[in-house]
């Protein structure tokens, strides 16, 4: 890949891995981190991948590159975390697009990473997989059981509205 080939790769891309990665971790400042060293990543090997593939690479470093900042993050912790439960109120309110954030967060990651490229980002299950490591017929399942765990979170629409 040229420079100018590079130069085009981030002006075309660098909006929906940013989406991508800010949807999966929800953290502005480590989602600029993430997709800053994912460009980086890709600089130094732009002489080993083609233009083609650069999407798909970038996806790929992108997503393990967050798959390592989640595990450091886990062994690290946090002295801020507080329990939601102590501030949380009993009133009725139905915003269906905050009950479908937090029943997204609730998903394991790899659901929940295969769930957003596929709902959000639109990928093909092929794509997936090669950005993810998986193989297609394991997209699929993953995908099939963050929408049936969707579905029995939100439950019925009478319960929502």
């Amino acid at each position: 890949m040229t420079a100018e080939e590079y130069n085009y790769c981030v002006n075309a891309h660098s909006d929906n891995v940013y989406r991508f990665i800010l949807k999966s971790i929800r953290d502005v400042d480590k989602a600029k981190d993430i997709v800053q060293d994912s460009y980086e990543k890709l600089w130094i090997k732009r002489s080993e991948v083609s233009y083609e593939k650069s999407k798909s690479y970038l996806f790929s470093i992108a997503y393990h590159t967050m798959i390592d900042q989640i595990r450091r993050d886990k062994r690290i912790g946090s002295f801020d975390e507080v329990k939601p439960v102590s501030f949380s109120h009993s009133e009725q309110y139905s915003d269906l697009n905050e009950l479908l954030h937090r029943a997204v967060e609730q998903l394991p990651e790899i659901q929940k990473n295969v769930l957003l490229l596929r709902d959000y980002e639109g990928y093909s299950y092929e794509e997936i997989g090669e950005i993810t490591g998986l193989n297609e017929s394991q997209v699929k399942v993953y995908i099939y059981r963050a929408r049936v765990f969707l579905k029995s979170y939100i439950g019925s629409l009478e319960v929502v509205i």
